[in-house]
């Protein structure tokens, strides 16, 4: 076993804390730092030619992506991103050489009119059963057709095309045309999973404008409100602020804390519980603001129990945090993590830590516990982004605390990128 790294003051100074969340008053606002305003061709320009890069390393001629978060990195185009992440009735055609094609949903076609990464935009046919009932069959043949048709005008025939999300008759059909069908996963995720200057720009304001919206739950937490009228504040001001929507239902109190995943919900908060938060926000500019904290709702002064917990918590985040480091393989960072107590192993989460862009995405980071089985080996590199997760429950014990940091991986060591305080009292 590798041994683990001290925390360096660069990281152990950079997180201030906050009082008791039972305290009343106004929110405390990171300082204002003047940044260069983000350049939106650039950004979108930036992201597909990064996304072809890594089509011509995975032998990817053009891809289809039917992904709305996938088809907005490419293009920056935007439609009800909810929606299309179960129905196939918008899709991008991206060649590696050639036109992008943005095969759009019905009426819609006017929400691409500016964006320069877009040389067309089509109607989209929706092979879905819902769209075709009984004809699903000749459905997906005439997407196949209609996909086929630019496939053979922009790459040619038998041309490799990196497909996702679509059904298996409409994929065969394709198939049945003379391509040669891979998924287009890797290529699309190896690409987002290194940040650009103006991703980088995207993300702190995300992070700030979700930072704002939780100092607004925060301030809300009181005995007897429920989780859901409490988790309400987090959507108010994220929406407000700009932000698309809460990907998760990650805010419970008490013993609802619990084992973690349990969904926010109707119960009331009680005195003295604790309440913890995972954000999952897809906020403003479409980038993901990852990061976990846990109040306490008061009146009275945290228990030692829960103080105990909380500062596992916060131990098991900042060492982890100081391992990362430009050069170190997932392997290396599995080996030299926080050692998981053993009253804590059953109910640990399910990642050490993971990637974040406009979602959460590629690597995925295993606990030492888990490397064997579910764990890959593979590089953490300079604009990579990644959160460092921890959540401490016992099984059978009556609450947990979930922690969670943002950071973004630099050329020298690491950088805070989330800015919310910790709690003093759950601290001391």
């Amino acid at each position: 076993m590798l041994p683990a790294a001290p925390l360096p003051a660069r990281v152990r100074n950079l997180r201030a804390v906050s009082p008791s969340s039972s305290s009343t008053g106004s929110p405390i606002d990171p300082p204002a730092i003047d940044r260069p305003p983000i350049d939106h061709d650039a950004l979108i320009h930036d992201r597909r030619d990064r996304l072809r890069a890594r089509m011509v390393d995975h032998g990817v001629d053009a891809c289809l992506l039917f992904d709305p978060v996938n088809v907005r990195y490419a293009t920056g185009a935007r439609n009800m991103q909810v929606f299309h992440q179960r129905n196939p009735s918008r899709y991008l055609f991206l060649p590696v050489e050639g036109p992008v094609v943005l095969f759009e949903f019905t009426g819609a076609h006017h929400l691409a009119d500016g964006l320069s990464t877009i040389d067309e935009v089509r109607p989209a046919t929706t092979a879905s059963y819902v769209a075709a009932g009984p004809a699903i069959a000749d459905v997906e043949r005439r997407w196949a057709a209609e996909a086929a048709e630019v496939l053979r005008t922009v790459v040619g025939d038998g041309a490799t095309v990196g497909l996702e999300r679509i059904n298996h008759g409409a994929s065969a059909a394709l198939a049945d045309a003379g391509f040669t069908i891979v998924d287009a996963q890797a290529p699309v995720e190896r690409a987002r999973a290194v940040k650009g200057p103006q991703e980088l720009l995207c993300i702190r304001e995300s992070l700030r404008a979700t930072e704002r919206a939780v100092h607004a739950l925060r301030d809300a937490i009181r005995p007897g409100l429920t989780e859901n009228q409490l988790w309400s504040e987090l959507h108010r001001v994220v929406v407000a602020e700009g932000g698309d929507y809460v990907e998760t239902r990650l805010m419970t109190a008490g013993t609802n804390t619990n084992p973690w995943f349990q969904e926010t919900g109707d119960s009331p908060i009680e005195p003295n519980a604790l309440v913890a938060l995972d954000t999952d926000v897809v906020g403003c500019h479409g980038y993901y603001s990852d990061f976990s904290r846990t109040f306490h709702a008061g009146p009275d002064a945290p228990t030692a129990e829960q103080r105990r917990l909380y500062g596992l918590a916060h131990e098991q985040v900042h060492h982890n945090m100081a391992v990362i480091g430009p050069g170190v393989t997932f392997r290396e960072y599995a080996e030299r993590a926080w050692d998981i107590p053993d009253e804590f192993a059953a109910h640990r989460y399910y990642l050490s830590s993971h990637g974040v862009g406009m979602t959460g995405e590629y690597p995925y980071l295993y606990h030492r516990h888990d490397f064997a089985a579910s764990g890959y080996d593979g590089v953490i590199e300079p604009g990579m982004t990644l959160c460092v997760e921890s959540y401490i429950g016992a099984e059978g014990g009556a609450e947990g605390v979930k922690l969670e940091e943002q950071v973004l991986v630099t050329e020298t060591g690491t950088e805070l990128l989330s800015d919310f305080p910790f709690e003093a009292s759950l601290l001391a």
